[in-house]
């Protein structure tokens, strides 16, 4: 789920952290770095659960409704039933694993605040995208599974209401959310209706080397900070330390780090990475300034034989 650029960007989030607080313990970073990573996860889980929320509510709605005291108008629809039928959401209601997973983290938020579950219902079933759908004849799996897509993409992941939720559990979540919600989406249009139960539990690490290349590019870049502040005076001298953004000397710091210590990530990797990283979070400009001084730093390294790589590297 995570590349390695989501990786760097969770780094230079500690970092910053770390700044802020003027907290200098290594072990807590640390700590803060692999919680911060795993609750990315956690965020994706949330999502499919309020999908099987949003589910059951419906499912609650129509046995009201068949009963005749359903609360909300669900309007001229040909087959009230069919939303409840719904395959893709049936697939995740029913998917044992993701129901283990859930209890293992302990995640019944929605059920604690029910309002966000009955928010997204009403706009669900006042949306146009529902409608249509409603009024169709037969439908497929890959049809139930568009309009789910459809919903998330329209009707969920733009919530207001469900961001301010996010934000106010967990900070780092703001920064998480355009990762996981593209990850979810691409996810989910790639399942099938015989997809095994694990499909929608995926790795949130490739490997233990990624949680490796975390630990280490933080450690190296706090352990060194003072000879990398050095490294880069050299490059700036007409610009005080003080005037360089946090978020562009902690980008800086860890991509020096980067190129002298990490032998199988080629340098153009480590320069376009941060540039990237640089374009989102900092100002217009910083990434034209960190790329001047990478520049001039890589072509310094290569002339003094620092830069000893190999392999073919990674993302």
């Amino acid at each position: 789920m995570l590349t390695r650029r989501h990786i760097r960007v969770k780094v230079m989030q500690c970092i910053y952290a770390l700044i802020q607080s003027k907290d200098d313990s290594l072990e807590k970073q640390k700590k803060f770095l692999k919680v911060s990573i795993e609750n990315t996860y956690t965020l994706y889980l949330l999502w499919l659960s309020l999908l099987t929320e949003v589910h059951q509510r419906a499912e609650e709605q129509l046995k009201l409704s068949s009963k005749k005291y359903l609360s909300e108008d669900l309007g001229k629809i040909t087959d009230p039933q069919k939303f409840v039928e719904n395959k893709f959401l049936l697939q995740l209601r029913e998917n044992k694993k993701l129901k283990e997973a859930l209890s293992d983290k302990k995640l019944n938020n929605w059920y604690l605040n029910e309002e966000y579950v009955k928010l997204i219902y009403k706009e669900i079933i006042e949306s146009e995208l529902y409608h249509k759908h409603m009024v169709q004849g037969n439908t497929s799996y890959q049809s139930d599974k568009e309009l789910i897509m459809g919903i998330f993409k329209t009707i969920m992941a733009p919530n207001d209401k469900i961001y301010d939720y996010f934000e106010d559990d967990k900070l780092t979540w703001v920064d998480d959310l355009p990762i996981v919600n593209t990850f979810l989406l691409k996810h989910f249009k790639k399942a099938k209706e015989n997809q095994s139960e694990g499909y929608f539990l995926p790795k949130l690490l490739k490997d233990n080397e990624d949680m490796n290349f975390a630990n280490d590019l933080l450690s190296k870049t706090l352990l060194q900070n003072e000879k990398l502040e050095k490294e880069i005076e050299g490059k700036t001298p007409n610009w005080d330390k003080d005037r360089i953004a946090d978020i562009d000397a902690i980008l800086l710091k860890m991509a020096i780090c980067e190129l002298l210590n990490f032998s199988s990530i080629p340098e153009r990797v480590t320069i376009n990475e941060y540039l990237e990283i640089a374009k989102e979070y900092s100002t217009p400009k910083s990434s034209i300034f960190i790329n001047g001084i990478l520049d001039k730093l890589t072509k310094e390294y290569k002339a003094d034989g620092k830069l000893n790589k190999v392999g073919r590297g990674l993302l």
